[in-house]
Protein backbone atom coordinates (compact mmCIF):
# COMPACT_ATOMS: atom_id res chain seq x y z
CA UNK A 1 0.00 0.00 0.00
CA UNK A 2 1.18 3.46 -1.02
CA UNK A 3 2.22 5.86 2.19
CA UNK A 4 1.40 9.09 2.22
CA UNK A 5 4.91 10.63 1.63
CA UNK A 6 4.98 8.64 -1.61
CA UNK A 7 1.69 10.30 -2.37
CA UNK A 8 2.79 13.90 -1.58
CA UNK A 9 5.71 13.74 -3.37
CA UNK A 10 3.79 12.78 -6.61
CA UNK A 11 3.27 15.90 -9.74
CA UNK A 12 0.40 18.00 -9.16
CA UNK A 13 -1.17 17.12 -12.62
CA UNK A 14 -4.34 16.16 -11.60
CA UNK A 15 -4.74 19.66 -10.98
CA UNK A 16 -3.90 20.91 -14.42
CA UNK A 17 -6.37 20.14 -16.80
CA UNK A 18 -9.25 19.17 -13.91
CA UNK A 19 -11.84 18.74 -16.87
CA UNK A 20 -9.80 16.44 -18.41
CA UNK A 21 -9.56 13.96 -15.04
CA UNK A 22 -13.23 14.40 -14.52
CA UNK A 23 -13.58 12.85 -18.14
CA UNK A 24 -11.42 10.06 -17.49
CA UNK A 25 -13.40 9.35 -13.88
CA UNK A 26 -16.57 9.08 -15.61
CA UNK A 27 -15.12 6.08 -18.36
CA UNK A 28 -13.05 4.74 -15.79
CA UNK A 29 -16.12 4.00 -13.48
CA UNK A 30 -15.93 0.18 -13.87
CA UNK A 31 -12.44 -0.52 -12.46
CA UNK A 32 -12.18 -0.78 -8.91
CA UNK A 33 -8.84 -0.36 -7.04
CA UNK A 34 -9.02 -3.05 -3.59
CA UNK A 35 -6.58 -2.27 -0.90
CA UNK A 36 -5.35 -5.93 -0.01
CA UNK A 37 -4.26 -5.65 4.15
CA UNK A 38 -4.54 -8.45 6.45
CA UNK A 39 -6.32 -10.79 4.26
CA UNK A 40 -6.74 -12.94 6.98
CA UNK A 41 -9.46 -10.41 8.15
CA UNK A 42 -13.29 -10.61 7.92
CA UNK A 43 -13.99 -7.08 8.46
CA UNK A 44 -14.34 -4.66 5.46
CA UNK A 45 -15.41 -1.39 5.25
CA UNK A 46 -15.88 1.03 2.06
CA UNK A 47 -14.65 4.77 2.37
CA UNK A 48 -16.48 7.34 0.73
CA UNK A 49 -14.50 10.40 0.29
CA UNK A 50 -14.63 13.85 -1.33
CA UNK A 51 -14.71 17.60 -0.71
CA UNK A 52 -16.88 19.57 0.84
CA UNK A 53 -20.18 19.72 -1.01
CA UNK A 54 -19.39 16.46 -3.42
CA UNK A 55 -22.86 14.92 -2.11
CA UNK A 56 -21.93 12.28 -0.10
CA UNK A 57 -24.51 12.35 2.26
CA UNK A 58 -26.88 11.78 -0.83
CA UNK A 59 -24.86 9.10 -2.15
CA UNK A 60 -24.42 7.29 1.39
CA UNK A 61 -28.00 6.66 1.88
CA UNK A 62 -29.27 5.55 -1.27
CA UNK A 63 -26.21 2.77 -1.23
CA UNK A 64 -27.15 2.14 1.80
CA UNK A 65 -30.86 1.98 0.85
CA UNK A 66 -29.97 -0.79 -1.55
CA UNK A 67 -27.35 -2.71 0.39
CA UNK A 68 -30.31 -3.68 2.61
CA UNK A 69 -29.82 -2.17 6.11
CA UNK A 70 -26.66 -3.41 6.88
CA UNK A 71 -24.83 -0.16 6.26
CA UNK A 72 -23.82 2.28 9.23
CA UNK A 73 -21.58 5.56 8.53
CA UNK A 74 -18.79 6.53 10.45
CA UNK A 75 -18.48 10.20 9.97
CA UNK A 76 -15.21 11.70 8.92
CA UNK A 77 -15.89 15.29 9.38
CA UNK A 78 -14.06 17.31 12.04
CA UNK A 79 -16.45 19.78 12.53
CA UNK A 80 -19.94 17.79 12.00
CA UNK A 81 -18.57 15.60 15.11
CA UNK A 82 -19.58 18.76 16.97
CA UNK A 83 -22.58 19.43 18.86
CA UNK A 84 -25.10 22.60 18.15
CA UNK A 85 -22.85 23.38 15.37
CA UNK A 86 -25.43 21.52 12.62
CA UNK A 87 -26.44 24.48 9.91
CA UNK A 88 -22.60 25.77 9.27
CA UNK A 89 -21.14 22.03 9.39
CA UNK A 90 -24.16 20.86 6.79
CA UNK A 91 -24.74 18.19 9.38
CA UNK A 92 -26.65 15.26 8.04
CA UNK A 93 -30.49 16.25 8.98
CA UNK A 94 -32.52 14.12 11.72
CA UNK A 95 -34.58 12.54 8.57
CA UNK A 96 -30.91 11.72 6.50
CA UNK A 97 -30.09 10.41 10.10
CA UNK A 98 -32.97 8.10 10.65
CA UNK A 99 -32.73 6.94 7.69
CA UNK A 100 -29.65 4.81 8.70
CA UNK A 101 -26.84 4.71 11.47
CA UNK A 102 -24.58 6.83 11.92
CA UNK A 103 -21.71 7.40 14.21
CA UNK A 104 -18.85 9.89 15.49
CA UNK A 105 -21.74 12.48 14.85
CA UNK A 106 -22.50 15.46 17.49
CA UNK A 107 -20.43 13.20 19.91
CA UNK A 108 -19.03 16.21 21.59
CA UNK A 109 -19.48 20.01 22.90
CA UNK A 110 -18.28 22.45 20.48
CA UNK A 111 -15.81 23.91 23.12
CA UNK A 112 -14.46 20.20 23.81
CA UNK A 113 -10.42 19.49 23.07
CA UNK A 114 -10.73 16.51 20.63
CA UNK A 115 -7.74 15.70 19.24
CA UNK A 116 -7.40 12.95 15.98
CA UNK A 117 -6.47 10.35 18.47
CA UNK A 118 -9.61 10.55 20.17
CA UNK A 119 -11.76 10.67 17.14
CA UNK A 120 -9.52 7.57 15.92
CA UNK A 121 -10.57 5.39 19.08
CA UNK A 122 -14.42 6.41 18.61
CA UNK A 123 -14.24 5.43 14.77
CA UNK A 124 -12.42 2.38 16.09
CA UNK A 125 -14.89 1.78 18.53
CA UNK A 126 -17.60 2.03 16.09
CA UNK A 127 -16.29 -0.18 13.71
CA UNK A 128 -16.06 -2.88 15.93
CA UNK A 129 -19.25 -2.44 17.41
CA UNK A 130 -20.81 -2.64 13.58
CA UNK A 131 -18.32 -5.71 12.88
CA UNK A 132 -20.07 -7.34 15.77
CA UNK A 133 -23.53 -7.06 14.39
CA UNK A 134 -22.67 -8.36 11.02
CA UNK A 135 -23.05 -4.57 9.40
CA UNK A 136 -20.68 -2.77 6.73
CA UNK A 137 -19.27 0.24 8.04
CA UNK A 138 -19.15 3.44 5.31
CA UNK A 139 -16.21 5.81 6.26
CA UNK A 140 -17.97 8.63 5.36
CA UNK A 141 -16.12 12.46 5.34
CA UNK A 142 -13.81 15.03 3.73
CA UNK A 143 -11.59 15.20 6.73
CA UNK A 144 -7.93 14.08 5.00
CA UNK A 145 -6.24 13.44 8.36
CA UNK A 146 -9.22 11.32 10.10
CA UNK A 147 -9.58 9.20 6.91
CA UNK A 148 -6.29 8.84 6.41
CA UNK A 149 -5.31 8.12 10.06
CA UNK A 150 -7.61 5.29 10.14
CA UNK A 151 -7.25 3.25 6.60
CA UNK A 152 -3.42 3.56 7.13
CA UNK A 153 -3.45 2.56 11.11
CA UNK A 154 -1.75 5.28 12.07
CA UNK A 155 -0.36 5.35 15.68
CA UNK A 156 -1.45 8.94 16.95
CA UNK A 157 0.86 9.99 19.70
CA UNK A 158 -0.94 11.15 22.75
CA UNK A 159 0.41 14.64 23.30
CA UNK A 160 -0.93 16.69 26.01
CA UNK A 161 -1.54 20.53 25.54
CA UNK A 162 1.64 22.45 26.23
CA UNK A 163 0.47 25.98 27.36
CA UNK A 164 3.43 27.49 27.79
CA UNK A 165 4.62 27.00 24.11
CA UNK A 166 1.49 27.38 22.85
CA UNK A 167 1.95 30.90 24.37
CA UNK A 168 4.92 31.28 22.96
CA UNK A 169 4.22 30.32 19.28
CA UNK A 170 1.09 32.71 19.34
CA UNK A 171 2.95 35.87 20.62
CA UNK A 172 5.44 34.41 18.10
CA UNK A 173 2.48 35.08 15.17
CA UNK A 174 1.75 38.04 16.98
CA UNK A 175 4.93 40.21 16.89
CA UNK A 176 5.97 38.39 13.43
CA UNK A 177 3.05 37.70 11.81
CA UNK A 178 1.11 34.85 10.62
CA UNK A 179 3.09 34.00 7.51
CA UNK A 180 6.52 33.74 9.38
CA UNK A 181 4.94 31.54 12.30
CA UNK A 182 4.03 29.10 9.31
CA UNK A 183 7.30 29.55 7.46
CA UNK A 184 8.71 27.56 10.70
CA UNK A 185 6.28 25.19 10.75
CA UNK A 186 7.81 24.45 7.02
CA UNK A 187 10.88 23.86 8.48
CA UNK A 188 10.11 21.43 10.69
CA UNK A 189 7.37 19.72 8.86
CA UNK A 190 6.80 20.86 5.33
CA UNK A 191 4.25 18.22 4.48
CA UNK A 192 2.03 19.77 7.57
CA UNK A 193 2.59 22.94 6.11
CA UNK A 194 1.67 22.40 2.39
CA UNK A 195 -1.75 20.98 4.22
CA UNK A 196 -2.44 24.15 6.43
CA UNK A 197 -2.89 27.71 5.81
CA UNK A 198 -0.92 30.27 7.45
CA UNK A 199 -3.76 32.18 8.38
CA UNK A 200 -5.49 29.42 10.31
CA UNK A 201 -3.36 30.00 13.34
CA UNK A 202 -4.80 27.79 15.59
CA UNK A 203 -3.67 24.64 13.57
CA UNK A 204 -0.15 26.01 12.89
CA UNK A 205 0.47 26.16 16.36
CA UNK A 206 -0.67 22.40 17.34
CA UNK A 207 1.06 21.22 14.54
CA UNK A 208 4.59 23.40 15.70
CA UNK A 209 3.93 22.05 19.12
CA UNK A 210 3.52 18.10 18.41
CA UNK A 211 6.40 18.57 16.08
CA UNK A 212 8.22 20.19 18.75
CA UNK A 213 7.29 17.89 21.58
CA UNK A 214 7.76 14.79 19.87
CA UNK A 215 10.67 15.22 17.53
CA UNK A 216 8.55 13.52 14.83
CA UNK A 217 5.59 15.23 12.31
CA UNK A 218 2.74 13.00 12.81
CA UNK A 219 1.74 12.64 8.89
CA UNK A 220 5.12 11.05 8.52
CA UNK A 221 4.51 7.80 10.88
CA UNK A 222 4.79 4.46 8.88
CA UNK A 223 1.60 3.60 7.89
CA UNK A 224 0.76 -0.16 9.55
CA UNK A 225 -1.86 -2.55 9.22
CA UNK A 226 -4.89 -1.35 10.20
CA UNK A 227 -6.28 -5.36 10.75
CA UNK A 228 -9.16 -4.77 8.12
CA UNK A 229 -9.90 -4.36 4.18
CA UNK A 230 -11.08 -1.15 2.35
CA UNK A 231 -12.04 0.36 -0.54
CA UNK A 232 -11.82 3.64 -1.24
CA UNK A 233 -14.80 5.67 -3.52
CA UNK A 234 -14.02 9.35 -4.23
CA UNK A 235 -16.21 11.41 -5.56
CA UNK A 236 -14.95 13.94 -8.59
CA UNK A 237 -16.54 17.60 -9.83
CA UNK A 238 -14.99 20.11 -12.43
CA UNK A 239 -13.88 22.85 -10.22
CA UNK A 240 -16.30 25.18 -11.01
CA UNK A 241 -19.24 23.20 -10.54
CA UNK A 242 -18.23 22.12 -7.55
CA UNK A 243 -17.48 25.56 -6.48
CA UNK A 244 -20.97 26.58 -7.57
CA UNK A 245 -22.67 23.92 -5.40
CA UNK A 246 -20.40 25.24 -2.59
CA UNK A 247 -21.49 28.77 -2.47
CA UNK A 248 -24.91 27.58 -3.48
CA UNK A 249 -25.22 26.12 0.15
CA UNK A 250 -23.58 28.61 1.87
CA UNK A 251 -26.40 30.94 0.91
CA UNK A 252 -28.66 28.07 2.60
CA UNK A 253 -26.91 27.77 5.73
CA UNK A 254 -27.25 31.63 6.04
CA UNK A 255 -31.20 31.52 5.23
CA UNK A 256 -31.19 29.01 7.38
CA UNK A 257 -29.89 30.85 10.69
CA UNK A 258 -25.91 30.37 10.43
CA UNK A 259 -26.04 34.00 11.76
CA UNK A 260 -28.49 32.65 14.79
CA UNK A 261 -26.43 29.66 15.33
CA UNK A 262 -23.11 31.43 15.65
CA UNK A 263 -24.96 33.97 18.13
CA UNK A 264 -26.24 31.32 20.53
CA UNK A 265 -22.52 29.43 20.51
CA UNK A 266 -21.04 32.57 21.55
CA UNK A 267 -23.37 33.08 24.14
CA UNK A 268 -23.13 29.64 25.66
CA UNK A 269 -19.61 29.15 25.44
CA UNK A 270 -17.92 32.09 24.78
CA UNK A 271 -15.62 33.21 21.48
CA UNK A 272 -12.57 31.35 22.64
CA UNK A 273 -13.22 27.79 21.08
CA UNK A 274 -11.64 27.16 17.61
CA UNK A 275 -14.69 26.06 16.46
CA UNK A 276 -16.32 29.25 16.41
CA UNK A 277 -13.52 30.58 14.21
CA UNK A 278 -13.58 28.19 11.66
CA UNK A 279 -15.38 28.64 8.36
CA UNK A 280 -18.44 29.83 7.88
CA UNK A 281 -18.85 30.51 11.77
CA UNK A 282 -16.15 33.20 11.89
CA UNK A 283 -18.00 35.57 9.16
CA UNK A 284 -21.47 35.10 10.62
CA UNK A 285 -20.27 36.44 14.22
CA UNK A 286 -18.58 39.56 12.01
CA UNK A 287 -22.30 40.05 11.16
CA UNK A 288 -23.50 39.81 14.85
CA UNK A 289 -20.74 42.39 15.63
CA UNK A 290 -21.86 44.26 12.22
CA UNK A 291 -18.18 44.37 10.81
CA UNK A 292 -20.33 42.66 8.12
CA UNK A 293 -23.16 42.57 5.82
CA UNK A 294 -25.04 39.49 5.76
CA UNK A 295 -24.05 39.40 2.10
CA UNK A 296 -20.42 40.48 2.93
CA UNK A 297 -20.22 37.28 5.12
CA UNK A 298 -21.61 35.18 2.41
CA UNK A 299 -19.12 35.70 0.16
CA UNK A 300 -16.12 35.34 2.35
CA UNK A 301 -17.43 31.96 3.62
CA UNK A 302 -17.67 31.32 -0.04
CA UNK A 303 -14.29 32.50 -0.55
CA UNK A 304 -13.25 30.61 2.57
CA UNK A 305 -15.01 27.59 1.18
CA UNK A 306 -12.79 27.42 -2.13
CA UNK A 307 -9.91 27.29 -0.09
CA UNK A 308 -11.40 24.49 2.13
CA UNK A 309 -11.79 22.25 -1.40
CA UNK A 310 -8.20 22.91 -2.77
CA UNK A 311 -6.76 21.81 0.79
CA UNK A 312 -8.79 18.93 0.57
CA UNK A 313 -7.56 17.84 -2.69
CA UNK A 314 -4.36 17.93 -0.94
CA UNK A 315 -5.47 14.83 0.94
CA UNK A 316 -7.63 12.86 -1.87
CA UNK A 317 -5.68 13.60 -4.83
CA UNK A 318 -7.03 12.62 -8.14
CA UNK A 319 -3.90 10.48 -9.11
CA UNK A 320 -3.88 8.06 -6.29
CA UNK A 321 -4.25 4.55 -7.28
CA UNK A 322 -6.33 3.39 -3.74
CA UNK A 323 -9.28 6.12 -4.90
CA UNK A 324 -11.64 4.68 -7.44
CA UNK A 325 -12.64 8.05 -8.33
CA UNK A 326 -16.32 8.68 -9.68
CA UNK A 327 -18.59 11.58 -11.44
CA UNK A 328 -20.07 13.62 -8.90
CA UNK A 329 -22.98 14.34 -11.23
CA UNK A 330 -23.74 11.28 -11.32
CA UNK A 331 -25.38 9.30 -8.45
CA UNK A 332 -26.14 5.87 -10.08
CA UNK A 333 -22.60 5.84 -10.93
CA UNK A 334 -21.47 6.30 -7.57
CA UNK A 335 -23.93 4.40 -5.41
CA UNK A 336 -23.43 1.54 -7.83
CA UNK A 337 -19.21 2.02 -7.02
CA UNK A 338 -20.05 1.78 -3.55
CA UNK A 339 -22.05 -1.28 -4.00
CA UNK A 340 -19.25 -2.93 -5.60
CA UNK A 341 -16.59 -1.49 -3.23
CA UNK A 342 -19.08 -3.39 -0.58
CA UNK A 343 -18.10 -6.99 -1.50
CA UNK A 344 -14.57 -7.74 0.41
CA UNK A 345 -11.28 -7.99 -2.17
CA UNK A 346 -11.24 -11.86 -2.45
CA UNK A 347 -7.58 -13.19 -1.14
Amino acid sequence: MATRSSQTSTAHSSEAHPSTQWRSARSAARSLPRNRISMSTKHHLVALVGPTASGKTAVAIEAARRLGGRVEVVSADSRQVRREMRIGTAAPTEAELAALPHHAIASVLPDASYPVVEWLAEARAALDSIWARGGLPLLVGGTGQYVWALLEGWSMPVVEPDLALRAEFEASAHEHGAEALHARLAALDPVSAARIDARNIRRVVRALEVVTLTGAPVPALEPRDPGFTWVAVGLQWERAALHARADARVVSMFAAGLVDEARGLAKRYGRAFPALSSIGYREALGVVDGTLTEAEAIRQTQIATHRLIRMQAAWFRLDDPRIHWVPGDDIEAAVAAVERAARPPVP
